[in-house]
């Protein structure tokens, strides 16, 4: 969670770039199924962080949410490659078409190449849904159309969510129980222990079950009283299926070495430029509790 006026407000943000890149071909197969056939996925893909922030960095129109540049390339044969931005909107924003447009022709600009934008609409209002930006007079006129998904309109999927064993499936299924019980956190706590136990269900491998717990664990937070009581239920149901996978790993770890001074030293790495995978790997923790240290941050801490 972050802060907001003095108030907790869950955070999308992290949680959802980690789990773009660890399945990017699960998410374009997901939400952009016409995309996915297209791309020749045997030559894998590139991500192009440093890339996007170079060209966005001074377009202040609005906060970003998981947006990812990836280059792909297509199976009809040509050289050229694909840049893939994606959008993860959080909020509604009266700028967020716009904001598509300047990303798209400032990335066509640098790489001279073509650009496809498209966006995930993550927010809590039904009839919002962008999908083109454009402007003209006097016969002059540019437009843009960009594809976009609705995550609230996968609840009338839900007997195919549960079903499916695409990850992202589980990624929607959380964020939409995220939303809905964000004021219940007793009625969040079943529903976090629900989403746990399909994990299992789906017969994922554990390195998927630990990666897609921890986007559980991050979107749906828990109040310390309820966050105990979840990891109690968590650990007797591990210990009944033999399947320790979650309750072994680093989070019990993290909280026990926070006490000790771990907090400390993690805040200490991230200000010395170590980023967070590396600063979890050299103090042997979690990687999202080190990314929730890293968000609490000012960005003077950060500098």
């Amino acid at each position: 969670m972050t802060e907001q006026n003095g108030k907790q407000t869950d955070d999308y943000d992290t949680p959802w770039k980690e789990i773009l890149e660890a399945y990017f071909p699960e998410f374009m197969h997901f939400f952009f199924p016409e995309a996915y056939v297209e791309i020749d996925w045997r030559r894998g893909y590139r991500f192009l962080d440093k890339e996007l922030q170079q060209v966005v960095a001074d377009a202040e129109l609005g906060r970003r949410y998981a947006d990812k540049l990836v280059e792909v390339w297509l199976k009809n044969g040509q050289t050229e490659w694909l840049l893939i931005h994606v959008e993860v909107q959080g909020k509604q924003e009266p700028e967020f078409e716009e904001r598509m447009f300047v990303y798209n022709y400032r990335l066509f600009d640098r790489f001279r190449r073509t650009v496809v934008s498209l966006a995930v609409l993550a927010d809590e209002s039904p009839k919002w849904k962008p999908e083109k930006f454009g402007y003209g007079r006097w016969g002059c006129k540019v437009e843009m159309i960009f594809p976009s998904v609705k995550l609230l309109a996968y609840r009338e999927n839900s007997d195919d969510l549960e079903h499916s064993k695409n990850p992202f499936a589980v990624v929607v299924m959380t964020h939409l129980r995220a939303l809905d019980t964000r004021q219940d956190h007793a009625r969040r706590m079943w529903w976090k222990m629900e989403l746990c136990k399909s994990l299992y269900a789906r017969g994922y491998s554990r390195e998927d079950i630990i990666r897609l717990f921890r986007f559980i664990d991050w979107v749906m937070r828990l109040s310390p009283e309820m966050e105990k009581l979840f990891w109690n239920e968590l650990q007797d149901y591990e210990e009944e299926r033999k399947m320790p996978y979650v309750t072994s790993v680093e989070k019990i770890g993290m909280e026990k070495g926070i006490e000790k001074g771990i907090h400390l030293s993690v805040k200490r790495l991230l200000e010395n430029g170590f980023s967070a995978e590396d600063a979890a790997r050299l103090l042997e923790v979690n990687v999202t509790a080190v990314k929730q240290i890293e968000a609490e941050m000012k960005p003077s801490e950060r500098e």
